[in-house]
């Protein structure tokens, strides 16, 4: 689109409509908002407690022994970089293809994408014994570690996914703040600064688009980047099970499945509770789900290279690791992951009737908790099958059971990201009101131009 073709005052009758529309959500005392806000406050703050506890008396209060020393946070912590990556997906590759059908959908992308990034980082902390110790990551890290290389790239994808959140929304702010009547005034005037004096100029969105599709361009290789240096922090060891030299494209293209299942999930519910179906119609579920279609066909394809090639060789250390997934204590898990969690919603989503709201979301919600307990699978069993023979020791000591504080503590992960991304919703529009409105206005346009 051109810049000129963007002036909202040359498009008023369908600004107007989409800011009634896509603004009527932004309120912070409706009760419904409260009540959720209530849940989420109070549950989160009984997991913090569990925290405080951890803090006192250190690791020992969670499952994490000599042997498994990574268990239920770093799964969590791998979950939440991969999740991540549908901002990226979303505004970005489909963004920059042309694909005008995900315009109502990319902010909500990139809500989803800070809120997983922001809370990755805090869930490496809940596994530090002496978090307090973590400022010394960045003052005496060394360039050689996998580890300091994945804070940076988590960072610097959280600031992008910010700034490509924010640039888009100052114009969508100037419109608001002259309608936010009956809003708290705190929230008009952050409107009003937000904006930055936008006045809709041609000047001001042709420097705003140029800025955009930089950021757009910036953010791939850094959302790569994430997932694959978050993969070389288990394939440089040379420890069974993580030994693999695919891990970094088998872990972003599982990446892209959970990122997608959540924003399906998100989506639903913005649209259902916010009476969207106007702007998210059957168009984006359908549209989304044969790329689910897509993207799982690969996710599939990594898995089946990823074991199928140390499952023919079967070397002695590779054996009792794969027998202990196919046919030992963590062979229901695994294949409950691998058919209900990929080759069953494949072949679902084949079908368009299951690319209907209401089929999406359940499939969506299956496969989100299959994609957890992937990431819970790829960390956990690698960790029962040292090169040193275990000898002599407790059961429990080599046997990795999460206890209910460590449960507790990860799952305040989770309401946080939620916390943080009901915030966002209630106190900017989840819709590009400007975009929407041009799109519209241009295609009244053109259609009445071809008659």
């Amino acid at each position: 689109m051109k810049p000129e073709n963007l002036n909202p005052e040359a498009i008023n009758p369908t600004l107007e409509k989409a800011a009634e529309d896509i603004l009527r959500p932004v309120k912070i005392n409706n009760r419904s908002f409260l009540i959720w806000m209530f849940f989420l406050i109070a549950a989160f703050s009984a997991c913090i407690f569990a925290y405080t506890i951890q803090l006192k008396k250190g690791l020992i209060v969670t499952g994490l022994r000599d042997y498994t020393s990574w268990g239920m946070y770093i799964a969590n912590f791998v979950f939440f970089v991969a999740t991540s990556l549908v901002g990226m997906l979303i505004s970005s590759v489909l963004g920059l293809a042309g694909a005008s059908w995900i315009k109502p959908i990319t902010r909500i992308a990139e809500i989803i994408a800070i809120g997983f990034a922001a809370v990755a980082g805090l869930v490496i902390i809940s596994d530090m014994g002496r978090p307090e110790r973590l400022p010394y990551v960045f003052l005496f890290g060394r360039v050689q570690s996998p580890i300091l290389w994945d804070v940076t790239v988590v960072t610097t994808y959280f600031v992008l996914s910010l700034l490509l959140w924010f640039f888009p929304l100052i114009p969508d702010l100037a419109i608001a703040k002259t309608r936010m009547a009956g809003r708290p005034a705190f929230l008009i005037k952050a409107y009003e600064i937000l904006s930055f004096r936008w006045v809709h100029h041609e000047e001001q969105f042709r420097i705003l688009f140029k800025a955009v599709k930089t950021l757009l361009i910036l953010i791939i290789p850094t959302a790569f980047a994430i997932h694959t240096v978050t993969s070389w922090l288990f394939a440089v060891t040379p420890r069974t099970g993580w030994d693999s030299t695919i891990f970094g494209p088998y872990f972003v293209s599982g990446a892209f499945v959970s990122g997608i299942a959540f924003l399906i999930i998100t989506i639903y519910f913005f649209r259902s509770n916010y009476r969207l179906e106007k702007y998210i119609t059957e168009v984006q579920f359908d549209k989304l789900g044969k790329i689910f279609i897509l993207l799982t066909a690969l996710y599939v394809y990594f898995n089946i290279n990823e074991f199928l090639v140390p499952g023919y060789k079967m070397k002695t250390s590779d054996a009792i690791h794969l027998r202990e997934l196919f046919s030992g204590k963590y062979a229901i898990l695994f294949w409950g992951v691998q058919i209900a969690g990929l080759v069953i919603p494949f072949f679902l989503l084949l079908f368009r009737r299951f690319r209907k709201p209401l089929p999406m979301l359940v499939i969506s919600v299956f496969v989100l908790a299959a994609s957890w307990l992937k990431r819970y699978i790829i960390v956990i069993p690698p960790q029962g099958h040292p090169y040193l023979p275990i000898q002599g020791v407790p059961d429990e000591w080599i046997i990795y059971t999460p206890t209910l504080t460590e449960s507790a503590i990860t799952l305040a992960s989770l309401l946080l990201v939620l916390i943080i991304i009901t915030i966002l919703s209630k106190l900017f529009p989840v819709i590009p009101v400007w975009e929407i409105a041009a799109g519209e206005d241009i295609a009244k346009t053109e259609n009445q131009g071809t008659r």
